[in-house]
């Protein structure tokens, strides 16, 4: 089955028409997109946009052959003028399915909002699935089977994706397309990072892909470590990282401070942003967790971790760290890198980088920040993607 992707921008294209904003005005180009349009096998159009028989005409294809016209969400806007010799498009009903004379079968997603998902199966077995902007599937019944190309809103909805991930309908070997793509991230460099991070990758419009062909699939990372200063946006980075991904465990290491009315206030805005689906544990008994099989983790942070090891041993008195308390901190530290190490989940870990400012006054403020350089490098050593995040962008030490 092969797949040509006339268009794969937000339904107002990108850039956004009269739109200022720095990712509109870096849209050019390969980055340049219209509102998303799909071409299989030359005879099924799913979604039918303005210029599409010119978007195939620039693809080398023709709408000549296309039997099948269908709709996945409202078009607003002034109506679409049909070229000549297409069908009328229609809107499938939710859980229908069509044989189309081609060998196609196409079955309608219902979805959590307005608009429909297809589940396309080509003459050859084939599976793919199209999912509308803005949706996610509402109600899955898969049997386990993952499908060979998923095409969704994966920057707009990356729970999606987890939701499909979660029943086995995306799996290793599925090729993941991010379409209905908008300027919520900077066209380029920063959406190919975001996207590999969810196991998936943008196409340029008037791409022709062959379905079942995964050589493209990008391989996501099982270790990460995400390092940055106070407010840097590191933690919502990690976050970002992991929520395509289901039943994550969130690792709070901080503790819930009882009577820190601040702490509880930021302690609130990080589980506002989670997605609902995540668990959250608070704990500093890191090791067992990563010794233990299960769904990713999210480690949030080292440094507070650091800060109760270092509790532990009192490292802050110098005779105790002196007569022991050093000693026994690095086999602790050396425990923790060597889970890292042999763990088999994914994980992704944040830590505060405080070695580039101000020289603590205290011998134990100075204490805390060379051991939180010595960890950071530790851990760092054992992960195969570093990011140190600087006012929200994050910048790729490794991998």
């Amino acid at each position: 089955m092969e797949l040509t992707l006339l268009g794969t921008g937000a339904p107002e294209g990108l850039p956004r028409p009269d739109c200022p904003c720095a990712a509109c005005a870096s849209a050019l180009g390969e980055d340049a997109r219209a509102a998303t349009a799909l071409l299989v096998d030359g005879t099924l159009l799913l979604d039918l946009t303005p210029g599409a028989a010119f978007a195939a005409a620039r693809a080398g294809h023709s709408l000549g052959g296309v039997r099948q016209v269908l709709l996945s969400h409202p078009h607003d806007g002034p109506a679409v003028e049909v070229p000549a010799g297409l069908p009328q498009p229609v809107r499938v009903p939710d859980g229908s399915e069509l044989a189309l004379l081609t060998g196609h079968r196409v079955r309608a997603v219902p979805m959590d909002s307005p608009g429909t998902g297809y589940a396309v199966t080509g003459p050859d077995g084939q599976r793919l699935l199209y999912l509308p902007p803005g949706a996610a599937p509402a109600g899955l019944d898969e049997n386990g089977d993952s499908y060979a190309m998923v095409i969704a809103d994966v920057v707009g909805r990356p729970d999606a994706l987890a939701k499909l991930r979660a029943v086995g309908a995306v799996g290793p070997t599925t090729d993941v397309i991010a379409v209905h793509l908008d300027h919520d991230v900077p066209p380029g460099p920063e959406l190919r990072r975001q996207l590999a991070a969810a196991g998936a990758r943008a196409v340029p419009d008037g791409t022709t892909l062959d379905v079942g062909v995964y050589e493209d699939v990008p391989d996501v990372p099982r270790r990460t470590l995400v390092l940055g200063g106070a407010r840097s946006g590191k933690s919502v980075e990690a976050e970002r990282r992991l929520e395509s991904f289901p039943g994550v465990l969130y690792v709070a290491t901080g503790g819930s401070r009882n009577g820190d009315n601040e702490w509880a206030s930021r302690v609130h805005a990080h589980r506002e942003r989670r997605p609902g689906s995540w668990r959250t544990v608070e704990t500093c008994d890191l090791v067992p967790l990563l010794e233990d099989s299960g769904p990713p983790l999210l480690v949030d942070c080292l440094s507070l971790w650091l800060t109760d090891a270092m509790d532990s041993v009192n490292a802050w008195d110098d005779a105790e760290w002196a007569g022991g308390g050093e000693r026994a901190l690095r086999a602790r530290v050396e425990e923790l890198t060597s889970a890292v190490r042999t763990t088999r989940r994914t994980v992704v870990a944040v830590s505060n980088e405080v070695g580039s400012g101000i020289v603590p006054a205290t011998a134990s403020g100075r204490r805390y920040r060379d051991e939180l350089g010595r960890l950071n490098a530790g851990f760092a050593a054992e992960c195969e993607h570093v990011l140190l995040v600087v006012a929200g962008q994050a910048l790729a030490l490794r991998g």
